[in-house]
């Protein structure tokens, strides 16, 4: 299926690893140019050498407060498809694992920097008269995720922004969504990992398994699976489509409306 990316121009962040990294890989498989944004120069400079001229790179923390400013200086002028919001999240724990810097710090990673950069690129996207935005968050946005607090305090506040600026932004060819991935083989997962495994006394490749059972699947997500998704979400078929909260956890989300 022609998914019509061709010569369209993406801007992908937290792109050096995990969803963002294979999100990229496909636009540039689709035929479109991406701006990919992390810390990791090594990891972009590989992701160049892969994708080739239709890859640019910037290396930069998402959350500091020069990075709209920086990024529009990177655009010069160019006006993007569309944007992946995506990046790490805070560490894990439970209530009593935290400290009051780290739920200010955990507002920042989560929240804070994502409504700024959306306050930038927004009157872009209206000014085009189009755009798609897609928002990677995770599965705690539908049920919590033991020993994640911080993650399923701040995630859902992200769900009630995104949901009330489709409303606002439908009538201008704009759509936003997001994406609740469960547990897929990414780097992110390890730290879930070796929570588990500490609190049961079991073995890391023994809480592998046990999370893995949880998906009702009997594997866990992939990537490259997860960004053919994200990418239809991107393009001009999916204009119909805003104000979404997608699971893409197997069978790990049990309620009716997952």
């Amino acid at each position: 299926m022609d998914i019509r990316l061709d010569d369209k121009f993406f801007i992908v962040t937290g792109a050096s690893s995990g969803f963002g990294e294979a999100i990229a890989r496909k636009l540039i498989a689709e035929g479109a140019s991406v701006l990919a944004v992390a810390r990791s120069s090594e990891k972009l400079e590989k992701l160049k050498v892969d994708c080739g001229s239709k890859l640019e790179t910037m290396i930069q923390d998402v959350t500091a407060d020069n990075f709209p400013e920086r990024l529009v200086d990177r655009i010069n002028g160019r006006i993007p498809s569309g944007m992946v919001v995506n990046a790490g999240g805070p560490p894990s724990g439970g209530f009593f694992d935290t400290s009051p810097e780290s739920w200010i710090m955990a507002y920042n990673d989560l929240v804070s920097w994502k409504v700024k950069i959306l306050s930038t690129l927004v009157p872009l996207f209206i000014q085009a008269g189009y755009g798609r935005i897609v928002m990677i968050e995770s599965v705690s946005v539908k049920q919590p995720v033991d020993g994640l607090i911080l993650s399923n305090t701040f995630r859902p506040a992200i769900v009630g922004m995104a949901r009330t600026l489709a409303t606002e932004i439908a009538g201008f060819g704009i759509t936003i969504n997001i994406l609740a991935p469960g547990y897929h083989e990414t780097a992110a997962m390890q730290r879930l990992f070796i929570r588990k495994s500490n609190e049961l006394g079991i073995s890391l490749d023994d809480a592998r398994r046990q999370f893995i059972a949880d998906t009702g699947m009997g594997k866990m997500g992939n990537p490259v699976d997860f960004a053919e998704l994200a990418v239809w979400l991107l393009s001009p078929s999916s204009g119909f489509i805003t104000g979404q909260v997608i699971s893409v956890a197997g069978n790990l989300v049990k309620g009716i409306l997952g």
